[in-house]
């Protein structure tokens, strides 16, 4: 998966590597969640981690709204479904910033759920890893 500004060079400087180098998996890789303290941490936009971590050989995994990673989710949540419909005109897509405002009514993995066993797609990740994502169909 390409980020959606790969001729962007964004350089860290050491401390910044060393951050970031410590919050991996153990398979090297970094989570969704810990991209985001990662980009607080080293002075970043989250935006930008995508072409931070791929410049550096690490992927993103573990999506926290199912579109990629190996996360496990329950089943969707009604309620929180009609309130994402809401959000979206003619078509089923929402940007990962409405799904990430929504888990503030609910949570996360709530929110999660209901993307990943639901018709919604997801747009726009917040962490720069793609424009335009088609969320899992139940």
């Amino acid at each position: 998966m390409s980020s959606i500004d790969d001729n962007i060079v964004i350089s860290l400087d050491e401390i910044q590597k060393e951050l970031l180098l410590t919050n991996l998996d153990e398979d090297g890789k970094l989570s969704c969640l810990k991209a985001f303290k990662v980009a607080r941490l080293i002075g970043k936009k989250p935006k930008e981690m995508s072409t931070i971590t791929k410049s550096m050989g690490i992927r993103i995994t573990n999506c926290e709204l199912g579109v990629f990673g190996k996360l496990r989710f329950q089943d969707p949540n009604i309620q929180v479904y009609n309130r994402l419909k809401q959000n979206y005109m003619g078509h089923k897509t929402l940007e990962c910033k409405v799904l990430w405002d929504e888990a503030k009514r609910s949570t996360l993995k709530t929110v999660g759920s209901t993307v990943k066993n639901s018709d919604i797609q997801v747009s726009h990740c917040q962490l720069g890893c793609f424009r335009t994502k088609n969320g899992k169909k139940a």
